[in-house]
């Protein structure tokens, strides 16, 4: 069970098209957020135009934007432009530059929070002030410390859960995880949770620790309540979830 494995081929074998059968996971799927956000710039947002700059280093952050554009696109928007950064990078001045002399009124950031936060606060520093949204890889305390939460307004990223969120279970386990580790759990940390409480529950289902009855009643999961939202296993082996966009505001994570 993969708490954040997010490419499509996890679960189902690119080649064949036949599903891995012993393979599952609990985190949605590049395209699913990469189309949310792209939905949310459309229709919350009320864009027309949009920029791409994100990480060329790895296939997270290339199937982000490959999906993005196709869902922007798909919609009536307009890419008007597509610059590409290097894990590690600490400099994105000189694109940044090219992507305001394009206007967009947004900006598609996919990558992880180690390049953009900085990212982040050298585009503000720059003057542009149009909102930046980006995927999962952004959930991590280290965005507000380094770009700082004014750079931060108007910035949006989608993920698995809100720690803001004030369900009851949610912030059990918020309490929790603080209590033991001190500090917030991030995405990953309730993807892991919920990964080891879907296989618990698919071992009581399945009456005992067989690999072949888990693996039959894994693919049987329908509506199992975990920290990152209620799902259902598809056929496909992927959970069926809402995907939350997250806003930042003042250096808070507000849920949109």
């Amino acid at each position: 069970i993969a708490p954040a494995a997010t490419a499509v081929n996890v679960t189902v074998d690119d080649k064949t098209g036949k599903v891995n059968e012993y393979i599952f996971r609990v985190c949605y799927l590049d395209s699913d957020q990469s189309n949310r956000m792209a939905e949310f710039a459309t229709n919350d947002l009320k864009v027309k135009t949009a920029a791409i700059f994100g990480s060329t280093s790895d296939e997270y952050a290339k199937g982000l934007a490959k999906y993005f554009k196709e869902s922007f696109e798909k919609s009536g928007g307009t890419i008007v432009a597509n610059e590409g950064f290097v894990n590690g990078d600490r400099d994105f001045k000189a694109a940044l530059t090219k992507i305001k002399g394009k206007n967009p009124e947004f900006i598609y950031v996919p990558g992880y929070y180690n390049e953009v936060a900085v990212l982040i606060k050298q585009a503000r520093d720059l003057g542009i002030t149009a909102p930046i949204g980006g995927g999962d890889g952004w959930d991590s305390p280290d965005m507000i410390k380094v770009a700082g939460a004014d750079a931060l307004n108007n910035t949006y990223f989608t993920n698995h859960y809100s720690v803001e969120d004030p369900d009851p279970a949610i912030q059990a386990f918020v309490k929790a995880y603080q209590d033991k580790y001190k500090k917030v759990p991030d995405s990953f940390a309730a993807l892991g949770y919920d990964s080891a409480k879907l296989l618990a529950q698919a071992i009581k289902d399945a009456g005992e620790a067989d690999p072949v009855k888990v693996k039959d009643a894994l693919a049987k999961i329908k509506d199992f309540q975990g920290i990152t939202g209620k799902m259902s296993i598809n056929a496909q082996h992927n959970p069926v979830k809402k995907i939350v966009v997250i806003e930042y505001k003042d250096g808070k994570l507000i849920s949109r």
